[in-house]
């Protein structure tokens, strides 16, 4: 008999068919099915499909008592408590590395709309601005200086693309790395304080929790900007709209945010800041070997195999 599977995050049309193909696969249940759901299907459900950004409560894993895997769809695991899965003994999964590229492209993206000032470009030509005068001018990108804040996979992918536009690069991280050339920092503070453009690439973690706070940004500084493509946690927002309306750092480039979708209408109100909708992994190619992989852990699991990407 085919397996439950909770599917708490959508896949591309071709991988839930492939999931339907290979489990029983139930959503979530709507507020007047709740009851039914947790009295028919909660007790069944044995491995559970959700995205990094969503995870799973444990509120949720409390009415599971029959769950064996938890398989997400990105990278990051900060949506799950890994010491309960721990204690339980169900098994975690996520899909690194085949996000690697697109997140590290995104970051680099996000810094050069942002140092380019092409969304407000684009907004000065499609208002017909131009036929009156000379758009300002922006901020080169090459020859910078460049900290990175996290160098595991995407953090080492960043650097990489980086090197092309000849500046500087630095990092920082718990311990310093010894196969990279790139200068080392202790402390974000140090860090910032060496960059024009600081890049968060960090795992969020309780540890890493509004890590860029007010002396982070103010150490960046009234020419520098601000680059995340991690998780919003990492970022003091409200220190970082301060900071970006009092011109104590000279702008941000944001992939995502502490209360996503719900982004701030401050952020939304300025100028100086790029704002993206949580797509670091957003292509079609990306996606869908993301949800291969999440399927070679289900199938891997339920066979008694090896799992390819374990977190616990």
């Amino acid at each position: 008999m085919p397996a439950d599977i909770l599917l708490l995050s959508t896949l591309l049309p071709a991988q839930e068919r492939a999931l339907e193909e290979r489990f029983t696969v139930h959503r979530p249940a709507a507020n007047g099915e709740k009851a039914a759901f947790q009295r028919d299907v909660a007790p069944r459900i044995r491995g559970v499909v959700t995205g990094g950004s969503t995870g799973i409560g444990n509120d949720l894993v409390a009415q599971l008592p029959a769950l064996e895997i938890v398989a997400i769809n990105g990278v990051g695991f900060d949506k799950v408590d890994l010491d309960l899965a721990r204690a339980r003994g169900y098994r975690v999964t996520n899909t690194p590395d085949v996000l690697t590229d697109d997140v590290a492209d995104l970051a680099v993206a996000l810094m050069l709309m942002l140092s380019r000032r092409l969304v407000s470009a684009d907004r000065f030509v499609r208002a017909g601005r131009w036929l009156n005068g000379e758009f300002p001018l922006a901020t080169r990108a090459s020859g910078r200086r460049y900290g990175i804040l996290g160098l595991g996979r995407i953090g080492r992918a960043i650097a990489a693309r980086l090197e092309g536009f000849g500046g500087e690069i630095a990092y920082c991280t718990r311990t310093p790395v010894s196969d990279v050339p790139y200068a080392y920092h202790a402390t974000v503070t140090e860090l910032a304080a060496a960059s024009d453009v600081l890049i968060v690439a960090a795992n969020a973690s309780p540890s890493t929790r509004h890590i860029v706070d007010t002396a982070v940004l103010d150490a960046l500084g009234p020419t520098g900007a601000l680059v995340n493509i991690a998780r919003g946690s990492l970022v003091d927002e409200h220190a970082l709209i301060d900071a970006l309306i009092e011109g104590r750092i000279a702008g941000a480039g944001l992939d995502v945010f502490e209360a996503e979708p719900k982004v701030p209408q401050a952020l939304i109100n300025l100028s100086n800041v790029v704002l993206a909708p949580h797509v670091g992994s957003a292509t079609a190619e990306t996606r869908g070997a993301m949800g291969d992989l999440v399927l070679a852990n289900l199938d891997a699991h339920f066979a008694g195999k090896p799992l390819p990407t374990p977190v616990v």
